[in-house]
């Protein structure tokens, strides 16, 4: 059955309903056919009995993101729930030849004589929740849409996604410091005999086993849920530090539960209890995070409480259950410890609704070169073995992207979060062929040797190291330039492929530059002028993760590892503005 003959449209696009997401993913279905088969196609709201048609149609009982394809002598049928009609067209111009590398960045056949493929399948994804929080997603909706990102920020038009109402670290936001430190020092946590209240809001947790904590809290849940009546879940978690509550009756919950993730999960418990016949719909959301990284052994997650694990801890050279270094553990209240998996497989086992926040790339350097292109899909598929149901990848989020393949770890990511099992090596080949043309090769050989001198030299690598390591010595710099430069040969002439090559030779050239000014004493400052001059005219911002080049600049000049040295806390330079 073909779908287009010399340039002549043989069915027509049938709108099955006229939702917005139907709407939008006919309309896309017609711009991308058109452009394959350069016929015009014309989308109708009556049903087509006359000829052969492709209908579109959400159908909400498939769950919000499954999709089913389906061929018969009518056509097609594309039906799917909120997100999956859309997923649905997707999937399908994906059969077709089309790829959505990045936002800028498609491969689109051209075909005018176009077969409709014989198709009969449901695609519904593992993980419910599954975000990565790379530039391109956050700016380009649609981008993530066809990317099947579904956290985040996303428009009604593109299927929606789900939303919070507060997204982490929000114990500052839920018992205010300001409003609190004078007149209730007991509301925040005891350490060393003291109330701890440091002026820097971020770094003071509180005290959890206070009974009017608990009540304002809720209070404060209550209104947040109120006012953002499209949120469906909320965050209620520890800030970004290890200085829980010391006092005696948190201790004590502690050393019952042999975690102090018990004190915090009895808070939450008691909002989610509190508040769950108001919201019925709403989950509660923690973290299990650093010293609340072990599950505790007594108390469970109510069934509308999701626990949010950290692997903040881990090593990305090498996967979750095989790798070797056993200082990565974290401590429980009476010394023993425990690795990742295992908090992993105890959250599996009593957590109905567990997801995960993963790190993806060096936070400290970001063009620093990071090995877990190995890794990346077995990591995903020992999470999902162990019950998890929402992964969020935190990866480069600098408004300019950045140097180490950022592009092609973006687009694999979202592969995994949508099928972990899915055929790696053949998306990772797509991408380079498309995206570095005759460089490719090179690409491949480059990212292959970071990742083999970590794994035959068991050197372990974490999200936030210095580039003090082995796999980063100036023997290695020098093979990676070798091999970088045959890939700026390949494709000279080239231009477009030739500056995304040049933009991943950034890495050893910043590497150079960091060892040299910190581990020689040697900062040469015009070719330092010259880099970041080069630096922002590719679109760069962020070398690190929190502060600007500029503030990067300055570290540089003044024998600093990071940029974020120069302030009392790494937050005080805020997010960048877009």
């Amino acid at each position: 059955m073909l779908l287009a003959e010399k340039r002549l449209a043989l069915m027509k696009i049938e709108q099955g309903d006229s939702n917005a997401q139907t709407c939008y993913a006919a309309k896309e279905l017609k711009h991308y056919l058109e452009m394959i088969t350069g016929a015009v196609f014309d989308i109708v709201t009556e049903p087509v009995t006359d000829s052969p048609r492709i209908r579109i149609s959400r159908q909400d009982e498939q769950g919000y993101d499954t999709f089913t394809l389906q061929t018969s002598d009518a056509g097609l049928d594309i039906t799917g729930g909120i997100r999956g009609v859309i997923y649905g067209v997707y999937e399908f111009l994906g059969k077709l030849g089309c790829r959505f590398f990045t936002p800028l960045d498609e491969k689109i056949p051209v075909c005018e004589n176009l077969v409709l493929p014989e198709l009969s399948e449901t695609q519904k994804p593992i993980l419910e929740y599954r975000l990565h929080n790379t530039n391109d997603l956050s700016r380009y909706r649609r981008f993530a849409v066809k990317s099947r990102i579904n956290g985040g920020n996303i428009p009604e038009k593109f299927g929606s996604s789900m939303k919070y109402a507060l997204f982490v670290h929000t114990l500052e936001t839920l018992i205010p410091q300001k409003l609190y430190a004078e007149s209730h020092p007991e509301y925040f946590p005891l350490i060393d005999g003291k109330r701890f209240l440091p002026e820097n809001p971020h770094i003071n947790q509180r005290c959890l086993t206070n009974p009017e904590v608990l009540q304002i809290a809720i209070e404060n849940v209550r209104k947040t849920l109120l006012a953002k009546p499209d949120c469906r879940i909320i965050s209620i978690s520890q800030l970004d530090n290890c200085t829980n509550c010391q006092c005696e009756k948190c201790l004590a919950v502690d050393r019952e539960e042999g975690s102090p993730a018990g004190t915090l999960l009895r808070f939450v418990n008691a909002i989610a209890d509190a508040l769950k016949d108001e919201f019925p719909e709403v989950i509660f959301d923690t973290l299990a995070y650093q010293y609340t990284r072990p599950a505790p052994v007594k108390t469970n997650p109510r069934p509308n409480v999701c626990v949010r694990l950290c692997s903040i801890e881990c090593c990305f050279s090498h996967p979750f259950g095989k790798c070797s270094d056993t200082t990565r553990g974290v401590e429980h209240p009476d010394g023993t410890r425990s690795d990742f998996v295992t908090d992993l497989r105890a959250w599996g086992k009593v957590c109905d609704r567990l997801y995960i926040w993963d790190y993806v790339t060096s936070f400290s350097h970001y063009p620093a070169p990071h090995p877990n292109w190995h890794t990346l899909q077995p990591n995903l598929q020992t999470l999902v073995e162990n019950n998890v149901k929402g992964v969020f990848e935190q990866g480069n989020s600098q408004i300019g992207g950045g140097p180490d393949l950022v592009e092609l770890r973006q687009y694999l990511i979202s592969k995994l979060l949508w099928d972990p099992y899915c055929d790696a090596e053949k998306h990772i080949t797509e991408f380079l062929d498309y995206y570095y043309g005759a460089a490719a090769p090179m690409i491949r050989e480059y990212m292959e040797l970071v990742c083999r001198k970590c794994e035959d030299e068991d050197i372990h690598v974490g999200f936030n190291d210095r580039p003090e390591k082995a796999f980063l010595a100036e023997d290695m710099l020098d093979q990676y330039d070798a091999i970088l430069q045959r890939a700026a040969d390949a494709v000279a002439g080239d231009i477009l492929r030739s500056v995304r090559v040049r933009k991943v030779q950034f890495c050893p050239q910043y590497l150079r530059l960091k060892r040299k000014a910190m581990l020689q004493g040697n900062t040469d400052t015009a070719e330092l002028n010259a880099f970041f001059t080069e630096w922002r005219a590719y679109g760069f911002t962020r070398i690190h993760e929190w502060v600007s080049a500029e503030t990067a600049h300055q570290a540089f000049l003044k024998g600093m590892w990071r940029g974020e040295e120069l302030y009392n806390h790494w937050m005080e330079e805020g997010p960048e503005e877009q």
